[in-house]
């Protein structure tokens, strides 16, 4: 696909010829600042003289816009599905140029201005993210909250969860090969769209850059879409769900080093911290932990190899290396064994009670016998299922 370099080439919405770039907005009930934006972006083809097209993926506006797109010879994308994920998506779907370029409706960013990410796309880079905070954020263009809390969590969050390289995750304006997007397969309907395109891009090891862009309120007289909160929470939790190391391997791993650690120190006996004496009640608690610990470790397990078997995340070198090792077989003589020491453990302690006739016992003592093994037990039994399901997982769809 070319660039027309000397007599610009803006695509209407009748033209089927191959373009270069797609420009892509999302909409809904954006009358007040649709035309703007078009305007904008058709300034933008007819100076740096751009094979383009652009889109308007509608998502059942009642305001007219969609007459005010074809009339100024955008194409419009009806998108049924409610959510600005939805939108986008159906919207990209549509589009026939080799780059997008997506940005939002409002005129809160400037068309004009897509320069600098065409310009990386071309030179090799999957994914080009805007950066507000580099470009500046005019007054009123953003609520403190947003500007000094929710976007810096969210992005220091994604860089230590995924280790994303760039400094503002949720950038509206942004660029990216159709065919990187094609392999991203993305899923979010809402806001954490925006997110889950850096994440899967950052998890496939695509190339990704930054370039600076300006921020500037918004032209409408209505409230904005988005929901701080609300969509707020849908980022972070879209960020949980992808990342079974953060949301499950992490807190299992420390709960059942402590649960164990605390469980072995009280089988010897009472310990005396301070003014508290810990005991059976503390070491009942403590092996719940390390059971709970154990099965969010398990659970992490069952979750990346069904995110690798999907396609969401990349294969884990790791993890093969331990699978080749760690097979089904070797799975569940490992439960067996500890199950086989926890019945033996249990049937030593029925026989410690019949040794004093089957009568009242110190449950200082015999709680210490019977809890462990009935965490062996537990445990086995676990391992011995979880080894069955990680067999079932692992099993090759292709």
């Amino acid at each position: 696909m070319t660039v027309a370099q000397r007599s610009p080439k803006r695509l209407d919405a009748s033209t089927s010829e191959a373009v270069e770039v797609s420009i892509v907005m999302p909409c809904l009930n954006e009358a007040e600042t649709l035309a703007t934006c078009i305007q904008k972006a058709q300034r933008a083809i007819d100076r740096d003289g751009l094979s383009a097209e652009i889109i308007v993926a509608d998502n059942g506006s009642t305001d007219g816009s969609q007459v005010i797109a074809k009339e100024l010879g955008a194409r419009v994308v009806p998108v049924a599905r409610k959510g600005y994920g939805s939108a986008l998506i159906g919207g990209i779907n549509a589009a026939h140029g080799r780059f997008v370029i997506m940005g939002d409706a409002d005129d809160s960013y400037d068309f004009t201005a897509i320069a600098p990410l065409i310009e990386r796309l071309r030179a090799g880079c999957d994914l080009v993210v805007g950066n507000r905070f580099m470009g500046g954020i005019e007054p009123g263009a953003m609520p403190w909250s947003h500007r000094w809390v929710g976007n810096p969590v969210l992005t220091l969050i994604s860089r230590v969860f995924f280790h994303t390289p760039v400094g503002d995750m949720h950038c509206g304006l942004r660029g990216f090969r159709k065919e990187a997007y094609e392999r991203m397969r993305l899923r979010a309907t809402g806001m954490e769209f925006a997110s889950e395109m850096v994440i899967k891009a950052s998890l496939k090891r695509m190339r990704i850059a930054e370039v600076p862009v300006t921020l500037r309120p918004d032209g409408r007289s209505r409230p904005p879409h988005l929901r701080t909160w609300r969509d707020g929470w849908r980022h972070l939790r879209f960020m949980l769900l992808f990342s079974p190391r953060w949301l499950f391997l992490y807190p299992g791993l420390g709960l059942f080093a402590g649960g164990m650690l605390l469980s072995a120190i009280l089988l010897g006996g009472p310990v005396h911290v301070g003014g508290l004496r810990l005991d059976i009640h503390t070491l009942l608690v403590a092996s719940f932990l390390a059971l709970i610990g154990y099965q969010l470790v398990l659970f992490a397990i069952f979750t990346k190899i069904f995110a690798i078997q999907s396609g969401f995340h990349p294969a884990y070198p790791l993890l093969d290396s331990v699978s080749r090792y760690v097979t089904l077989e070797v799975g569940l003589a490992a439960g067996a064994l500890m199950a086989l020491a926890g019945v033996i453990a249990l049937v030593l302690a029925v026989a410690s009670w019949g040794a004093v006739g089957f009568g009242s016992l110190n449950p200082s003592l015999t709680m210490r016998e019977v809890i462990p093994a009935v965490v062996l037990l537990a445990l086995g039994t676990q391992t011995v299922f979880a080894s069955f399901f990680i067999s079932i997982l692992s099993i090759d769809r292709s």
